[in-house]
């Protein structure tokens, strides 16, 4: 809705469109981006309720850690429209989260059946491989991901429709298949930042970095014979 305003210039009053009303959706995205969340959560639930609002409210209650709770909106959204592939995907997170990683497979193919080129799912299906130990698959769907987003494993939102799994056990061998992934897609400086990572975490096969082919155009590069040359950490 926009509201007119009554403005008086040179004497002459004439009227100009105010600012335009918030929509509930705004509201609680900005909410959200405040980390407000039980506040974006009432303020989402006073919007229709389509599959895009009942996804943002499984956010919300999903930042909250109320995961049970989480599910059920996501599955709302997903009832309400099965193309919405953002509730499919965050689905996904919920059984991640439970150690589902089965099920959290599954449903991240769903999702690439419907958006086969979405960076974030293709990510979480990455990270799903690498916590039931595939890791050659993981590997395989962390570059597809970082061909579409190269940035798809540093941007962090709250306002955002897609929830991405940032929790792993193993995380030096984590941080080795990123470095691995960055290497191979020519992205130098992420994969001197994951092999450093790699390395303070206690990755132990450091021979790798130095023999795999993924590596070898950063053989010659100083930061990276800095890496080689560091003491191996004691765990």
């Amino acid at each position: 809705m926009v509201h007119l305003a009554l403005i008086l210039v040179s004497g002459i009053a004439f009227q100009a469109p105010a600012k335009p009303t918030l929509s509930l959706q705004e509201r609680g995205d900005i909410l959200m981006a405040r980390k407000e969340y039980r506040e974006a959560i009432e303020t989402y639930k006073e919007a229709p309720q389509t599959a895009v609002i009942l996804n943002k409210i499984g956010i919300a209650y999903h930042q909250l850690t109320d995961i049970a709770t989480a599910e059920k909106y996501y599955a709302a959204a997903a009832k309400k429209d099965p193309s919405y592939s953002e509730a499919v995907n965050n689905l996904g997170t919920i059984y991640y989260s439970r150690q589902s990683y089965r099920r959290a497979i599954g449903q991240y193919k769903k999702v690439l059946r419907i958006k086969p080129d979405s960076a974030s799912t293709l990510a979480n299906l990455g990270s799903a491989y690498f916590a039931r130990k595939q890791y050659e698959l993981a590997s395989e769907n962390y570059q597809k991901a970082l061909a579409i987003d190269p940035e798809v494993f540093e941007s962090r939102s709250a306002v955002g429709s897609v929830v991405r799994d940032r929790t792993v056990g193993d995380r030096p061998t984590f941080f080795y298949y990123l470095a691995k992934s960055y290497a191979k897609a020519g992205l130098n400086d992420k994969a001197l930042d994951y092999i450093r990572k790699a390395l303070e975490e206690g990755f132990k096969e450091r021979k790798k970095f130095t023999e795999e082919p993924e590596f070898a155009g950063l053989q010659k590069d100083p930061e990276f014979l800095k890496l080689m040359e560091l003491e191996p950490k004691v765990l």
